[in-house]
């Protein structure tokens, strides 16, 4: 069973009212957040007459492309869910002293993908450069919330996880994220991709009620995902 992060206190009013700023803001985030990202066209005043290559807001998915949707949803999905294990992790941490910062265990992360990346046929390169986004962010996350809560102790965990079972959890999601990415070659070479991907973030963000620090997070940690499989990926050849 995925482990749960630290309670966030606040009265239940507090998280409709965060939900609702999120959910006004995250299309925004998103769209100006990542490198090329584009915005999805306004709806048209006949949904269900959507042009092929059109965004389609009744189903969340670009008409012509309902399968890249799918092959980049689950990237966007586990990305957020790997962000949130930032909160566990800060969590561990916090009052210990220990850093943030771990650079050991980044290059175990990196060569384990790298690895697995090869495994499966994929491009080790581009999978470590998502990674690193995703490492990146997660630290970003981890010091938001310490500053956070250094300023309100009233907001600080109360328990603290054992970071051994935390990185289980971690390994788990990197591995779901790793085939994930080898699955979706040609939907990460397509031009459209990052528009694609930005709504499939944008769902992320709603389902997993992500707050302003983490919708920015992971705007970042999905970036380098579009335009990083290779050739031999696709089933291109020279």
């Amino acid at each position: 069973m995925p482990l749960r992060s630290p309670d966030r206190r606040g009265a239940p009013r507090r998280v409709l009212i965060r939900r609702a700023l999120v959910t006004a803001a995250a299309a925004t985030v998103l769209c100006t957040g990542a490198p090329g990202a584009v915005a999805a066209p306004a709806a048209q005043a006949a949904p269900s007459a959507a042009q092929p290559g059109q965004y389609a807001p009744h189903t969340g998915q670009y008409a012509a492309h309902p399968g890249q949707y799918g092959a980049l949803r689950p990237i966007a999905a586990l990305s957020a869910e790997r962000l949130v294990t930032a909160d566990l992790v800060a969590a561990a941490k916090w009052g210990t002293g220990s850093p943030i910062d771990d650079p050991a265990r980044e290059r175990q992360v990196l060569e384990a993908v790298a690895q697995r990346a090869r495994e499966l046929g994929a491009d080790p390169d581009g999978t470590v450069a998502v990674f690193r986004d995703q490492i990146e962010v997660n630290k970003i996350v981890q010091r938001g919330l310490h500053r956070r809560w250094a300023a309100d102790p009233a907001q600080a965990p109360t328990t603290r996880p054992d970071l051994n079972e935390v990185r289980k959890e971690i390994n788990r999601i990197n591995e779901g994220l790793v085939r994930a990415l080898a699955d979706s070659a040609p939907a990460r070479r397509s031009p459209s991709c990052t528009p694609v991907l930005t709504v499939a973030s944008a769902h992320a963000v709603r389902d997993d009620h992500l707050d302003p620090l983490h919708t920015i997070a992971l705007a970042r940690a999905v970036r380098s995902v579009c335009g990083q499989a290779s050739a031999a990926e696709s089933g291109v050849t020279e």
